[in-house]
């Protein structure tokens, strides 16, 4: 093996063909499922945790949050189009950042986004075991557990196509569940305006901002709900023919789906029922709507618990290969012990998902063994807070491409340019000031500090020293830092 070192003492090790051999990913994901994958991960975010954000801020308040998070997903979504069909690799986010600011903030993007993902997983599980359990009381929690990670994880090692085609299916029916809740709400006058301002305003505030714009800061964690993993479709990229063209499209188009969802979620679940103070204070809104509409009973209780597993379920699946890909290609790279990266016959990181689902089981154990309130407070917000600390470095990486190296061949361009990411990540760093803020995130934020201090010390006594210099990530950063030859690299 040739071993080479760079500026930063990081050992880049060259290896066999062979090694790439047995750590190949295959598909030829279209637009259409691509805008599947994206908008499934994302939709459980309209069946609930955005509603928190009500009594945070009251539903103008939220309202201005959500405006906020809007622009900052459109804003990331543009960017990442652009760098994903220039570094169309299956690190997606941690690819960028890799080639951006060098393999040290490479690997902490890519820890922070596994957690927001395999986190996000372990809470959906929790939730849908939950919502099933009227219906099926005498199973218990840890076989429904069990069951729903092996349904959704077989269906992610058995073949692409299939995960691909059940994502889009559910994302679909999901997407219908919830143009019948907007039509039935709109159409049958169980939706009353009025009922959008009845949480009480706190001295000196106004009906229309009950918590003041305090509580416009405050909303803005929930309304990240309402777009939270969109930012997952560029780890589909080798998995994808003709990425320029294919993946800017789905991701644009997938945000689009996302904005009309959200205002629809938005405005008509919180005027329905009780109103914004009692959806705000749901678990489960999108039920309050239904038993506004049919009324208490059997029917409601169905519908509740179909919907909220068919939402729950796309974003559950596309989540689980979601970290799938982000482990086999931090492992192929090296970050992390190189056996996980090892692929099926079938060209899929089997290992990478069992991994993955085994740390989320555990996390899931521990939700259950302490306070229900967990879900929200600690697991979800570590999710989150990962996420924005990813959205940072992926839309500085950008910023530092394009400043750094102007002439750069880019198949595909932001049409926002340098200052839509100049405004994301101005957004998403007040997003994080946010998140740090509101008290019932600090536990979340102490679990990713700690996550984060443990890989830190992980990368510079171990893994820096096994990098792998032809992986593709490892690659194209090193082709830019002269530190590769272009003689021998791997394709």
């Amino acid at each position: 093996m040739l071993k080479q070192k760079s500026k930063n003492f990081v050992s880049s090790k060259n290896v066999s063909e062979n090694y790439f051999r047995r750590r190949r990913l295959q598909g030829s994901a279209d637009s259409f499922l691509l805008w599947g994958l994206g908008v499934g991960a994302v939709i459980s975010g309209d069946f609930f945790g955005w509603n928190y954000g009500l009594v945070a801020g009251g539903f103008w308040g939220l309202t201005i949050a959500s405006i906020l998070m809007g622009i900052m997903y459109t804003c990331m979504v543009c960017t990442l189009a652009e760098l994903s069909a220039m570094l169309p690799h299956a690190g997606g986010l941690y690819s960028f950042t890799r080639n951006a600011f060098g393999s040290f903030w490479g690997f902490i993007c890519g820890v922070a986004v596994t957690i927001e993902y395999v986190l996000a997983t372990a809470a959906l599980v929790f939730g849908m075991s939950n919502y099933l359990k009227p219906l099926i009381p005498s199973i218990p929690s840890y076989l429904v557990w069990l069951l729903l990670y092996a349904i959704f994880v077989a269906i992610c090692i058995h073949s692409l196509e299939l995960t691909l085609q059940v994502s889009l299916f559910m994302t679909l029916v999901a997407i219908m569940v919830l143009g019948i809740f907007y039509l039935s709400m709109s159409e049958s006058g169980v939706f009353k305006p009025e009922l959008l301002f009845n949480i009480p305003a706190e001295p000196g505030q106004s009906a229309w901002l009950p918590k003041g714009w305090q509580g416009v800061f405050a909303a803005i964690p929930y309304a990240i709900w309402f777009y939270l993993a969109i930012e997952l479709l560029p780890v589909a990229s080798e998995e994808t023919e003709n990425v320029p063209r294919k993946m800017p499209a789905a991701l644009i188009s997938g945000m689009v789906t996302l904005i009309v969802l959200s205002v629809f979620t938005l405005v008509l679940n919180s005027g329905v029922g009780g109103g914004a103070a009692a959806i705000g204070k749901s678990n489960v809104p999108l039920a309050d709507g239904l038993e506004a509409y049919f009324g208490k009973g059997s029917t409601s209780e169905v519908l509740t618990v179909c919907s909220l597993t068919l939402g729950l379920g796309a974003s559950l699946l596309t989540l689980i290969y979601g970290y799938g890909r982000i482990l086999f290609s931090l492992s192929r790279a090296g970050y992390i012990p190189r056996w996980i990266s090892v692929t099926s016959k079938n060209h899929l990181p089997s290992r990478a998902l069992i991994l993955g689902t085994l740390v989320g089981l555990i996390c899931v154990v521990l939700v259950a063994n302490g306070k229900a309130s967990a879900v929200d407070a600690v697991i979800l917000n570590m999710s989150v807070f990962g996420a924005v600390i990813s959205y940072i470095l992926a839309m500085l990486s950008y910023i530092k491409i394009k400043l750094s190296r102007p002439h750069l061949h880019k198949p595909y361009e932001s049409p926002l340019g340098i200052w839509g990411a100049v405004v994301g990540v101005t957004l998403a760093i007040f997003a994080l000031v946010a998140c740090v803020s509101v008290p019932d995130y600090q536990p979340g934020i102490w679990g990713v500090g700690i996550v984060l201090l443990v890989a830190t010390v992980y990368y510079f006594f171990y893994s820096r020293h096994r990098l792998v210099a032809q992986a593709p990530e490892e690659a194209a950063a090193l082709y830019k830092e002269g530190a590769l030859s272009r003689e021998n690299p791997h394709h």
